[in-house]
């Protein structure tokens, strides 16, 4: 290496002179370094790509949806990271943690979101380097209206002991259009254990009944998974739904037009035979198989109700008909009828409702309970499926075509 030769002087150089020597002996080292390093770090050639290179990626979330402010609620979400290896997940809002497990590198929500709710998304993944670290992230589901969302009133209540004739009748408030994927997601369970079907009376009822009676004593649980679920155009499920219910003794009334007569059974064992009075001609009592609708202590009948006007000769207004059992939508009912206790084992006069004396009725109403079974024979006018709890008035071959799963 050939050093430049700096002249000999006793003068001091001037300032400006002895910085320009300086830098040009800098810069002739600079040029002696080895060959292509142009870098000046102390630690030697490329160290500050080495130390670039060696810094472990950002470790970021992704997740399943585009826009944070309004997340579907009819599709699961899932979180993964980039950067890095993820770790525990938990997400949660104001009703608590959102169930879901990390598997195959990401983690996928395992119930449904709730509309109208804002989540927040804690993540921890390890590093290249090894290191933990933590993410979080928060989104909104989107907002629905009470007019998007259906709610599933059920009967029997829950709690409640019911007959054995007591179908599990499921109410929509607004119509669901995709029945199948909603009666997936309808349980029906009981012990003992015994078959039945869902049976859609409309787009906002549904019905389910076992292939027969339930047997006396059975408990029954009813459980709708609906939260969330999608109805249909643009409709979802409001929550879900759980009740339980138990089965009573098994009352079996049997009444025949053509004598006259009730018989009242209890599991199986005949307890009375009640005279009583049906429906005269123009106002025929249904035959076939009905339930217990609902009962009154007291109740007022107008015959207004039933269509017949305050006018004519049949019209009537009582207002406190004593043991009412309403067993029809149209307004037939078992009840006392003091007055016609004369014609009650022997003709049938009433405006379609069944009639027994005050003692009767009133030892019959104490028994009975909603659920319970009336069975009419006699009459050439046929209950229908829809006036009241028809339901069985179909074989339970034809009851199951009326599933959205057949």
């Amino acid at each position: 290496m050939v050093r430049a030769s700096l002249p000999v002087s006793t003068r001091r150089p001037h300032r400006r002179t002895a910085l320009a020597a300086a830098l040009l002996a800098v810069t002739a080292l600079a040029g002696c370094s080895s060959a292509g390093g142009s870098s000046s770090s102390p630690d030697g050639p490329g160290a500050d790509a080495a130390s670039e290179s060696a810094k472990p990626d950002p470790v970021r979330l992704t997740t399943s949806f585009q826009d944070a402010k309004a997340v579907p609620i009819d599709a699961p979400v899932t979180v993964g990271a980039t950067g890095g290896t993820l770790g525990t997940v938990t997400v949660t809002s104001t009703l608590g943690e959102l169930a879901g497990k990390v598997q195959d590198g990401s983690w996928t929500s395992g119930a449904a979101l709730e509309p109208g709710t804002d989540y927040t998304i804690t993540a921890s993944a390890e590093r290249s380097d090894g290191s933990s670290v933590e993410r979080t992230r928060s989104f909104h589901t989107v907002d629905l209206t009470l007019d998007q969302q259906t709610y599933a009133a059920i009967a029997p209540l829950d709690g409640e002991t019911v007959g054995v004739g007591m179908p599990v009748i499921v109410t929509f408030d607004v119509p669901v259009t995709d029945k199948a994927l909603f009666e997936k997601h309808m349980h029906v369970t009981s012990t003992p254990q015994q078959k039945g079907s869902w049976y859609w009376m409309s787009d906002q009822e549904a019905h389910f009944r076992p292939a027969s009676y339930w047997k006396a004593g059975t408990d029954v649980s009813v459980d709708l998974e609906i939260n969330s679920l999608p109805a249909g155009n643009g409709i979802y499920g409001q929550e879900d739904r759980q009740v339980s219910f138990h089965v009573g003794d098994a009352h079996v009334y049997k009444v025949n037009a053509q004598t006259h007569q009730m018989q009242v059974f209890s599991n199986g064992t005949l307890l009375r035979t009640i005279p009583i009075t049906t429906g005269k001609p123009g106002f025929t009592t249904r035959s076939g198989t009905k339930v217990i609708i609902e009962k009154f202590a007291t109740k007022r009948m107008n015959s207004e109700t039933v269509g017949i006007n305050r006018n004519s000769p049949e019209a009537y207004d009582i207002d406190d008909v004593r043991w009412a059992m309403r067993v029809t939508y149209s307004g037939e009912f078992l009840h006392a009828a003091p007055w016609s206790v004369g014609s009650q084992g022997h003709a049938n006069v009433s405006h379609g409702c069944t009639g027994m004396s005050t003692a009767d009725a009133g030892w019959l109403y104490a028994m009975s309970r909603r659920g319970d079974v009336v069975q009419y024979t006699g009459t050439d006018r046929p209950m229908t499926l829809q006036n009241g709890y028809g339901d069985w008035n179909l074989s339970f071959a034809d009851w199951k075509q009326g599933s959205a799963l057949t």
